[in-house]
């Protein structure tokens, strides 16, 4: 019915279809596959009469030739377009919209028996058709665009990404609604992204690739072919018998854990703080005659030099290095503070002196360490700290005050 030999268009000086060559007989769905930019819109235009660049070639409708007909000549012909983005009245009703597509004359003694051919096609239709159209869902006016161009009593249907913004769902409905057409007896020229869909319905199907045709052969051999299952159907993902695929995935790695986006409140680590209190590290006092007395540890020297370390007598025993009050490492907790701190992404200054070195500061009106960005909540929790190792020290001097 429609054979098109050699059809090139050339939108300027640029090419957009080079020597393209396709047919569609009676009752036939015929897919076009093809990379945005390789020429299926202009195909389709240049078949319907409304490209706006140069054509060239031969497209032969029933004996007639179509090339420098006029787009209502070509109608007359038997050929009808559903364009992408359905082009459709919005603000008519759906009936409205129907009944413009019977301007024809060829389709004026059958307008009423195609309108109840497109009101059994799609039921939906009927039951809406005093709608306005553009209240309607996207699969619907698509419904109502395919069924305008039925209208003029097509004998080859052609449409352009007729799934094009529709659901899932919608665009299953919509490729059963192709099939019932295909047993009206119409020819049916599919431009259409959804390859596997498309290739389900399809009889025959085309490849065009940079402006030419490549390829041809039957829907089914087209849906198992490699080249075609790389190219539109994923197939290179979906192979698992040589196993790649399944060992890439195999080997991807597991996702680390997420960083904690916040650090423990300053209560938890005061309850931590005061857990950690251990009666052992606190000295028990003894009877001045059965300890002896060590010398004294000189003075704390300034954070750019460690403290000298005491010279205590061979037989005396060490004197305890100093603590804080209640007997709890605060530099320890400090430091692991810090840490923390820095793993959530603050930077933390650090002291020059190590912090084993360092004398443990328990008045909380000292000065802060000054913290970058987290300054203020690191200030918090070490005030918070130290608070509560003196109360945890008082409350162990006045156990061991009650202790007979």
């Amino acid at each position: 019915m429609l054979e098109v030999k050699n059809l090139s268009a050339a939108y300027g000086q640029h090419p957009a279809l080079n020597k393209a060559s396709v047919r569609v007989g009676k009752g036939e769905i015929v897919v076009i596959l093809g990379a945005n930019g390789a020429g299926k819109s202009t195909l389709l235009k240049s078949i319907s009469g409304i490209c706006e660049g140069t054509v060239t070639g031969s497209i032969v409708m029933n004996g007639h030739e179509l090339v420098g007909m006029k787009p209502d000549r070509i109608v007359e012909e038997g050929v009808s377009l559903v364009p992408e983005g359905r082009g459709i009245f919005g603000d008519l009703t759906v009936e409205e919209n129907l009944t413009l597509g019977a301007y024809a004359h060829r389709a004026k003694d059958a307008e009423r028996t195609n309108l109840d051919r497109v009101y059994t096609l799609f039921p939906k239709l009927e039951e809406r058709r005093r709608q306005v159209a553009r209240t309607m869902s996207g699969g619907e006016q698509q419904m109502v665009a395919i069924g305008r161009a039925m209208m003029s009593n097509p004998s080859i249907l052609t449409l352009d990404e007729p799934s094009l913004g529709l659901s899932p769902l919608l665009s299953k409905e919509l490729f059963q609604s192709l099939k019932t057409v295909r047993a009206t007896g119409i020819g049916i020229l599919l431009v259409e992204q959804n390859a596997k869909a498309s290739l389900a319905i399809a009889d025959r199907g085309y490849l065009l690739e940079n402006t030419e045709i490549i390829h041809e052969d039957t829907g089914e051999k087209l849906a198992r072919d490699p080249a075609v299952q790389k190219a539109y159907l994923g197939g290179a993902a979906s192979k698992t018998g040589s196993g790649r695929a399944v060992a890439d995935r195999g080997a991807m790695p597991a996702p680390s854990a997420p960083r904690p986006t916040t650090g423990p409140s300053p209560a938890d680590i005061a309850a931590q703080a005061v857990e950690g209190v251990a009666p052992s590290r606190a000295p028990t006092p003894a009877p001045a005659s059965a300890v002896p007395q060590a010398p004294q540890a000189p003075p704390p020297a300034p954070p750019s030099a460690p403290p000298p370390r005491p010279a205590a007598a061979p037989s005396a025993p060490k004197a305890p290095a100093p603590a804080s009050p209640a007997g709890i490492d605060t530099a320890s907790l400090v430091d692991k503070a810090r840490e923390m701190s820095t793993r959530r992404g603050a930077t933390v200054p650090r002291s020059p002196t190590p912090l084993a070195q360092q004398t443990p500061r328990r008045a909380p009106s000292t000065p802060m360490p000054e913290l970058s960005d987290h300054g203020d909540r690191m200030r918090a929790v070490l005030e918070e700290i130290e608070t509560a190792a003196a109360r945890a020290c008082d409350r162990s001097r006045s156990r061991r005050a009650r202790k007979p």
